[in-house]
């Protein structure tokens, strides 16, 4: 299995609520590359932050999405967290690292990270992220949580695919290097 991050990030890169800026960029185009990624998915990965605002939302929706989101495994990496209540979610217990290490080896298509910044920091840091997909929206927001804010060593990465959007949307694929 490899590891794929994907992330909604502004010019200036702010990836903090993307809920907010992202969808006027949204155009079938960028719904075709983020449904390609969920459709090679086999388990969401989600941060403590991530997986509390999804487990709020995805129960009570209905649609495609929402079937995804809900019918797909979850493991949640959070050192706080004691138990999670949403359906298919988990709980990684001990070394994040060291579980999705083991996880890494086991067959099968994608872990897929969906927000989550800091852990999509730590697992970059820590070279167990294979596939880096950054969905850059043309906005400056001057402000706000940035992905690689206090990331401290270099990590060098390797462009691996490129595309545009009609609305402006850049689909930058990273890999390591």
């Amino acid at each position: 299995m490899k590891i794929v991050a994907g992330m909604h990030v502004s010019l200036d890169g702010v990836v903090e609520a993307p809920e907010r800026w992202s969808f006027d960029y949204y155009c079938d185009e960028v719904g075709q590359s983020i449904k390609s990624r969920r459709d090679a998915t086999d388990v969401l990965l989600l941060g403590r932050n991530t997986y509390q605002e999804f487990a709020a939302i995805w129960p009570s929706q209905h649609g495609e999405v929402a079937d995804f989101m809900n019918g797909t495994p979850k493991l949640v990496a959070s050192t706080t967290l004691t138990s999670v209540d949403w359906s298919g979610a988990d709980l990684i217990e001990g070394d994040v690292a060291a579980a999705l290490t083991t996880l890494k080896q086991q067959p099968g298509r994608n872990i897929t990270i969906t927000g989550s910044a800091t852990l999509v920091r730590s697992l970059i840091a820590a070279g167990l992220v294979d596939e880096l997909h950054l969905m850059v929206c043309p906005i400056v927001l001057g402000s706000g949580r940035r992905l690689f804010d206090g990331a401290g060593a270099r990590v060098p990465l390797r462009l691996a695919a490129a595309e545009t959007f009609p609305t402006g949307v850049a689909h930058l694929t990273y890999q390591p290097a």
